[in-house]
């Protein structure tokens, strides 16, 4: 096959640069829900629980994680993965995931320390990494054209 054959199939593929933003974000959360099971990669592993406050497991040594907290993860990943099939998927995707992290930011914040709700383990390394990944997602979802301009 020429080049400029490839080309033209590749360009059908990755047309859209929101889709492309999606989908790495959902590789991105499905990799991370994969590591929180991972021993090495996740300390504690032994003592992550299902949910709740009280587990002892952390993602890279930082970010507290429960079997709940991997799942969502996994969950989050897939559906970016799905919602890159198409734009508007992708930016509701980029935008609801957005709002729903900012959210939970706020739940960290505020709610988490001593609600009786309390059913996944934040910790400061946590909040404040859903605060950037809110802002990032739908920073990513307003400002990222639906079609990229030209060719690949």
């Amino acid at each position: 096959m020429s080049q400029r054959r490839l080309n033209q199939k590749m360009s059908g593929v990755v047309r859209s640069t929101i889709r492309v933003v999606a989908f790495v974000v959902g590789i991105v959360f499905l990799l991370v829900g994969v590591l929180g099971f991972v021993p090495g990669a996740t300390t504690g592993v032994e003592q992550m629980e299902f949910s709740g406050p009280d587990s002892g497991a952390y993602l890279f040594g930082i970010f507290q994680v429960s079997v709940l907290h991997n799942i969502v993860h996994l969950a989050f990943g897939v559906l970016g993965v799905v919602a890159a099939l198409g734009a508007v998927m992708a930016k509701v995707y980029l935008l609801a995931g957005g709002v729903l992290y900012l959210l939970l930011w706020l739940y960290g914040l505020f709610l988490h320390q001593n609600d009786g709700a309390d059913f996944l383990p934040l910790n400061e390394a946590d909040n404040w990494l859903h605060l950037a990944l809110g802002v990032v997602m739908v920073a990513f979802g307003f400002l990222t054209p639906r079609k990229r301009a030209g060719p690949v």
